[in-house]
């Protein structure tokens, strides 16, 4: 990435990011009763179930680290371009963080392939995300699974295979985690948040659950 690319995009960072003004909570221990719908549970994985064969493997975290998620909440970047790497190395240089701060990343063609998803290290670990700070509890980075689909929806909508992209990998999350289709956030629909993101700008959301029915 040339130095002009980084830097115009630091500055989209910095003006106008989902979530890069909004400094993740730190891990806090104890009560999760004011956000009831959400509560940590013992988590079995399916492990005598086949995997899919359409299903990518990197999708599976390790079975000895793998933890109950509950619940998933969508972002846009609000930058036209990006990948993975680019946010990681900005939450890593930007924000002194461990890195990006999503489970998962998917291209709308700027940067990675249009529709392609990203496993990141936070899913790989299975650790606390940091992508929806200020929830009771941190509940939202230690127990939502963050989706960051690249692009600016404050003006556009999804690419159509971002929206496929999105609607496989969290049908698979479902079922998986047994996460109900009122556990699918938008950023700024998170029960509990208290920042002022507008993040995911115009994503369907209706429209996007509705499909997950067929």
């Amino acid at each position: 990435m040339t130095n002009r690319v980084f830097f115009v995009l630091t500055l989209l960072f910095i003006s106008c990011g989902c979530i890069y003004n909004e400094e993740p909570m730190p891990e806090i221990a104890g009560s999760y009763s004011s956000v009831e719908i959400i509560q940590p549970t013992v988590f079995e994985a399916p492990k005598t179930q086949p995997r899919p064969e359409n299903v990518p493997r990197e999708w599976y975290p390790p079975s000895s680290l793998e933890k109950g998620w509950r619940a998933i909440v969508i972002h846009h970047s609000l930058t036209k371009e990006g990948n993975a790497a680019i946010f990681d190395d900005y939450h890593r240089n930007g924000h002194k963080w461990r890195g990006v701060g999503y489970n998962f990343v998917i291209g709308n063609g700027n940067g990675s392939r249009d529709g392609a998803v990203e496993v990141t290290f936070r899913w790989r670990q299975q650790t606390a995300g940091a992508h929806c700070g200020g929830t009771p509890g941190n509940w939202a980075n230690k127990d939502a699974i963050g989706i960051c689909l690249v692009g600016d929806f404050t003006y556009s909508r999804p690419t159509g295979r971002q929206m496929q992209s999105l609607l496989k990998l969290v049908r698979f999350l479902q079922k998986r985690y047994n996460i109900p289709k009122n556990r699918i956030y938008g950023h700024r629909e998170t029960p509990g948040y208290t920042g002022g993101t507008k993040c995911p700008g115009n994503f369907p959301m209706a429209s996007f659950k509705a499909m997950l029915n067929y």
